[in-house]
């Protein structure tokens, strides 16, 4: 009679939980945010075809997480994977969707999704790869929402439907069983990477015109098929750009419009703010403002809690490593090559050179040193107040010369300047893109200050 009864209970007892956490999920407090996406670098050296991580409180600034190494690798298909999703479903729990495609040679023709569960994004399980159709197209960038009036998921993705390129639906609720495809939008121009912002009651769909190459915003207040109108003028950064991600701050009435470049040689993130995302009025952020993790493509960023954040640190750890942004050229990473230090553009090649350890002053604890990633042993020191990235030989010359003290940033308090050991009247700058100590004050000319001025970031 126990035994029935325990059985009898336990649908009871599994609603009650499912019904809380629901509950826990709409009400949480989302202060973080976490970015899911691939990897590619100009010689395809840092190229990574599967799941990467990365968190941000701000949803700006992104610390990658696993040393910006894979959390999860489709083991089917074509055994990589591009253009990753995720969403927090109905449950608080997470489902991750991806493009079924590995490198640089397109697969046209693929009918099929990878598919994983997640309870916290700290793990991975039940992966799988689900079909989507059986026409004669592909399936790329598949993106998902719930829709409350179907109480169901919408699966969009975009494929091209025997006329044009256009996104599809299939309908689900388990991202097991998928309904039928039919035609999701389809604006009477070809169209890529539909993102789909649920805001309230308001469905906001941003989406790549694949005709002038630019990015808009349209609504719905149904997040039906066919039901969305454009709202924005075309919006471009770059020379060509893709993959927009549309994201509502957690703090604010702010909106991000995200879009990466569409060339692996020119990697870049760009990004606009809004506050009023039913206008038409996106200003362009300076990437002063902004810093997405090394070699990140097609990425996804979805609101988390703290603690949810603070299990993801401890699962996956932070980088051992950090990277020095350019005040003035945001767009440029101090770096090595020949063994010189200069600021270079991001992105670049071997990625380790722009890679920093960031350890206690080899003269005094209390400063710092800056170990190369890629060539342990080898540090930033001036000789003849150029900076070199020379090995440690040990002595006391060479441990002075490679020392630094780390001050407010002499053009932003923010960010950072760093002041010799040994010439304590000489900054760390860049003059022609190479760097050099020379004598800075709080009273150096504006441009001489900014020289001087990096943001300690990853």
């Amino acid at each position: 009679m126990l035994v029935v009864g325990v059985a009898l209970l336990m649908p009871v007892l599994s609603s009650i939980v499912t019904i809380a956490t629901e509950r826990s999920a709409s009400a949480a407090t989302y202060s973080a945010y976490v970015m899911g996406y691939f990897k590619e670098s100009p010689n395809q050296s840092g190229d990574s075809y599967a799941l990467h991580l990365a968190v941000s409180s701000d949803g700006l600034n992104w610390m990658p997480l696993n040393q910006n190494n894979p959390v999860a690798t489709p083991t089917a298909g074509m055994q990589g994977l591009r253009d990753p999703y995720i969403l927090r479903k109905q449950d608080g729990t997470f489902v991750v969707l991806a493009t079924d495609l590995k490198g640089r040679v397109f697969n046209l023709n693929n009918q099929y999704i990878h598919v994983w569960d997640s309870v916290n994004l700290t793990s991975f399980t039940n992966y799988r790869r689900v079909r989507l159709h059986d026409m004669n197209t592909h399936s790329w960038a598949p993106q998902a929402f719930w829709v409350p009036s179907r109480n169901q998921y919408a699966v969009i993705y975009s494929a091209n439907n025997g006329t044009r390129d256009v996104f599809m639906v299939n309908y689900t609720t388990d991202f097991i069983t998928m309904g039928t495809p039919q035609v999701f939008f389809d604006p009477g121009f070809n169209v890529l990477d539909g993102d789909v912002l649920v805001d309230g009651s308001t469905f906001y769909l941003s989406y790549k015109n694949l005709s002038d190459g630019n990015l808009y915003v349209a609504r719905s207040t149904t997040g039906a098929p066919n039901s969305f109108t454009t709202l924005t003028s075309g919006l471009r950064q770059g020379n060509a750009i893709e993959a927009p991600i549309l994201v509502k701050s957690n703090t604010s009435n702010t909106f991000w419009l995200w879009g990466d470049s569409f060339s692996p040689a020119n990697a870049v993130f760009y990004a606009w703010q809004s506050s009023n995302v039913n206008g038409n009025a996106w200003s362009a952020l300076n990437q002063r403002a902004y810093t997405p993790p090394i070699n990140a493509k097609h990425a996804t960023i979805t609101p988390i809690t703290a603690a949810e954040q603070t299990a993801l640190i401890n699962r996956w750890g932070t980088p051992q490593w950090n990277r020095l942004k350019s005040s003035n050229f945001p767009g440029r990473y101090v770096r090595h090559a020949d063994y010189v230090a200069r600021i270079d553009p991001f992105p670049m090649d071997p990625t380790a050179d722009q890679q920093w350890r960031l350890v206690p002053g080899l003269a005094d604890p209390a400063g710092v040193s800056f170990e190369s990633v890629n060539f342990p042993g080898r540090y930033l020191r001036h000789s003849s107040y150029a900076l070199r990235l020379d090995p440690n030989d040990n002595t006391s010359t060479f441990r002075a010369d490679a020392t630094f003290y780390r001050t407010a940033g002499l053009a932003d308090g923010a960010w950072a300047s760093f002041r010799s050991y040994n010439h304590p009247d000489r900054y760390i700058r860049h003059s022609g893109y190479l760097l050099r100590i020379d004598p800075l004050s709080a009273g150096s000319d504006l441009t001489a200050r900014q020289d001087a001025t990096f943001q300690v970031t990853y």
